[in-house]
């Protein structure tokens, strides 16, 4: 297994960064995926690069890579919001298209789901999707950055605390997370969906997991993470679970006869 740093840039010329973590060089992918982050994360949060990995030594090449303004990719991260973290998603599809592969299997964790729920039916190469502590609304965050700091929506923006780390955030965001009907997109959703969340998820409670595999249209599993966290990281054996699980689910559509 190898890891190769690549750059490409979006449709407004905004230059991304990302990560192709490679199986063995003796024998070719099975399939190329595409694994997108959570909201302030980067392709770089542990869980992301330990599955990624893992999924590597399955046989699945799988690009992580930053939306724009975080980690590796350049860009004001104030002036993101879920549509420009959709045009991300496509640029990343077309980079491994025009390089490698189109991308089979698309997986994304919290927010980073949802992009990956929505554009699902937009990537015409897309066989599976994988969600991980994913939500089924999008309004959740935008009432929760709303009474994080009132300001933002007084002044147009402000700065909000998220994960130890203060992020400055405009209005437009909350006005674009409360607009989208995420719902209705996944409900039009006809793909394998492999669905994952924790039990005790204090940033999106199991309901949320619940209304997903309610909503999605296609063949459907769900996996409860008993103990685990938004993140993954208060038990380190989830991540090779969550791994394992997607490549012996993933193997069945790659399968030509099916």
């Amino acid at each position: 297994m190898s890891s190769q740093r690549v750059f490409f840039n979006n449709a407004r010329g905004i230059r991304l960064g990302g990560i192709i973590d490679w199986p063995d060089q003796v024998t070719p992918p099975k399939a190329f995926g595409m694994f997108s982050h959570c909201f302030t994360c980067t392709k770089d949060l542990k869980a992301i690069v330990r599955i990624s990995r893992c999924l590597a030594k399955h046989g699945i090449a799988i690009l992580r890579f930053d939306f724009a303004g975080l980690g590796d990719s350049k860009g004001n991260f104030s002036e993101s919001n879920f549509d420009t973290n959709l045009e991300d998603v496509d640029a990343a599809a077309a980079f491994l298209s025009a390089e490698h592969q189109a991308p089979q299997l698309l997986i994304g964790h919290s927010l980073g789901g949802a992009a990956m729920m929505v554009r699902s039916s937009e990537i015409e190469s897309t066989r599976a999707i994988v969600t991980i502590a994913t939500p089924s609304t999008t309004q959740h965050l935008a009432n929760f950055l709303s009474t994080a700091n009132p300001q933002i929506e007084a002044d147009g923006e402000a700065e909000v605390a998220i994960g130890g780390q203060r992020w400055v955030l405009r209005r437009q965001l909350i006005e674009n997370l409360q607009r989208l009907d995420l719902p209705s997109m996944v409900r039009k959703i006809r793909l394998p969906h492999l669905i994952f969340h924790p039990m005790e998820d204090e940033t999106l409670p199991y309901w949320h997991a619940e209304k997903l595999f309610e909503m999605t249209g296609g063949a459907k599993a769900m996996v409860s993470l008993n103990g685990a966290d938004h993140l993954l990281v208060n038990q380190p054996g989830d991540v090779k679970f969550v791994a394992d699980v997607i490549a012996v689910w993933f193997q069945r559509y790659l399968q030509p006869d099916r």
